[in-house]
């Protein structure tokens, strides 16, 4: 673990809080001012990051830049910040996605200015500090500081007709399953505490224990791996836990749905991977059915239910059901190509879908409406507009040469090393993906125009293309030379796979052997 001087994760984490507090002392009628320090604020922060990804030691799996400060040491809370392989590319993704959540917002948000840029700001710092906290207190603060400004900007500045529902419904599930996973937590905290008789919630000195295991529902380490899956299948959303997704991306304002896509979903695949794969390992592969079977049916079923959708908004939505599904099978099949299958598609799902949602806010300022039928031909008066579309939908759909082919082939590569029935069930999805987007390409940019309102509407100007071209660049980027990416986060993930594989011993011997606690050897102890 390589520590520095420079709290270089702070910043990053803090600067756009920082930025929320100036804006407090701005008027509110200076509403350019007030964007203005916001963009400012956010693109400095994006500068930062890229930084740190230029100064992040590729060839290393331990964390970096890692800051520690005792906080309450009555009960062994620390501030402790790193960053690994894991958490790099997820961490410059919300840098990037922030500025551009402004750049959209610049003319479509005009009531209550202020008020909205307090909130995206105190929510990007919370999306920082989930991906870099490395004591589980801290994450647990930053997990409910992202809750809080999402429910305002969507219940506030999101579609008048269902928004409050919508963020109502938002905030008690995640709410529900944040405070179960603190249960999860507490129970860690307590077992490791009686095992080395220091209480602390440091997640590198948690994840040095051994939690017992049996191949026994009840078993502790199950009931925990429990705890946490349910905040973060929520979070994902995995099905059958998706149903609040739909209503909060169609209601939320365009910024809103952009950072839910390409962001908050990825804090519970995050979760996964940070905390459930290495610290419960043997519960992890003894719930490898179950995960499979959900994601599978996530996979197929928002597919199916993106076929039949007529809003633009909530099929692009339910589309992020289907690709999340994607990703967790990568990510169970727990092995290399799965797993760094599945990180880099967590990036390449953000910047897709957060451009296809970028998308449905462009042409929504216009005409006002998100149905489909209400578009037509669109790609003769707005060309710009129609080519950026087609090129975010063919990353979306996984074409060779763009970001989403990389993912989804190393996610099949990992999944059919498993069992070729997995990368079946995947194709399907890959298939019905495609199918999908296309049709909805289909049906509003080519043919006449069949709205006569349509015949004026203006192509992008450069403030909205400047939204879309950042996220382009990194398509053809990822697609074309994917290397410095999967380098990046390759030793962390090898490091996971070690662990996992350990565990496989223990969980698919033919007498599956009881795990206890082994504390004073300091590794892991197998029974006979």
């Amino acid at each position: 673990m390589s520590g520095t001087t420079f709290p270089v994760l702070s910043i990053v984490t803090f600067l756009p809080l920082a930025g929320a507090i100036l804006l407090l002392f701005i008027r509110r009628e200076q509403a350019g001012l007030i964007r203005m320090v916001s963009l400012l604020v956010t693109g400095v922060t994006l500068l930062i990051a890229v930084v740190l990804a230029l100064s992040f030691d590729f060839g290393s799996a331990e964390m970096q830049f890692v800051e520690r400060a005792s906080w309450i040491p009555a009960i062994g809370v620390s501030y402790i910040m790193g960053i690994d392989g894991i958490s790099l590319w997820l961490v410059c993704l919300t840098a990037l996605i922030s500025p551009i959540a402004v750049l959209c917002s610049w003319e479509a948000i005009t009531e209550q200015v202020k008020e909205y840029h307090i909130f995206l700001l105190l929510m990007y710092t919370g999306m920082m500090g989930v991906f870099l906290a490395l004591d589980f207190f801290l994450f647990y603060v930053f997990w409910e500081v992202v809750l809080v400004p999402m429910y305002f900007l969507i219940g506030i500045w999101g579609a008048p007709a269902r928004r409050l529902y919508a963020a109502i419904k938002f905030f008690l599930y995640t709410l529900f399953g944040s405070v179960v996973m603190l249960l999860g937590i507490l129970a860690v905290y307590f077992y490791a505490g009686a095992q080395t008789g220091t209480y602390t919630f440091d997640v590198l000195e948690l994840m040095k224990v051994s939690y017992p295991w049996s191949p026994s529902l009840f078993s502790f380490q199950n009931l925990v791996w429990l705890a946490f899956f349910l905040s973060f299948a929520i979070k994902v959303p995995m099905f059958p836990f998706h149903t609040w997704l739909p209503d909060a991306h169609t209601e939320a304002p365009t910024a809103g749905s952009v950072i839910l896509a390409a962001v908050l979903l990825k804090m519970g695949t995050y979760g996964f991977v940070r905390f459930s794969l290495p610290m419960f390992p043997e519960a992890t592969l003894y719930f490898v059915p179950f995960m499979v079977t959900l994601s599978v049916i996530a996979i197929i079923y928002g597919a199916m239910v993106c076929l039949a959708q007529r809003d633009m908004k909530r099929l692009i939505a339910f589309s992020s059901v289907s690709h999340m599904g994607f990703i967790m099978l990568g990510m169970f099949a727990l092995n290399m190509q799965g797993l760094q299958g599945s990180i880099l598609q967590m990036v390449n799902h953000g910047l897709s879908t957060g451009a296809l949602f970028l998308i449905v806010g462009l042409i929504y300022d216009r005409i006002h409406s998100r149905m489909i039928a209400d578009m037509g031909g669109l790609s003769s008066v707005m060309p710009i507009y129609a080519t950026l579309f087609a090129i975010t939908m063919f990353s979306s759909i996984g074409l060779p040469g763009l970001n989403g082919f990389i993912g989804e082939f190393l996610i099949l590569l990992g999944a059919f090393k498993v069992s070729w029935i997995w990368a079946l069930f995947a194709i399907s999805g890959i298939v019905l993906g495609a199918a999908y987007m296309l049709w909805l390409f289909q049906r509003t940019m080519f043919g006449t125009v069949i709205h006569e309102k349509n015949l004026g509407l203006s192509d992008l100007n450069l403030r909205e293309a400047m939204t879309l071209i950042p996220l382009v660049i990194m398509f053809f980027w990822i697609g074309l030379y994917p290397a410095p990416f999967l380098k990046a986060m390759e030793p962390s993930v090898q490091k996971v796979v070690a662990r996992l594989d350990q565990a496989r011993k223990v969980v698919e011997a033919p007498t599956p052997i009881p795990v206890v606690s082994n504390w004073d050897q300091g590794h892991r102890e197998e029974q006979p």
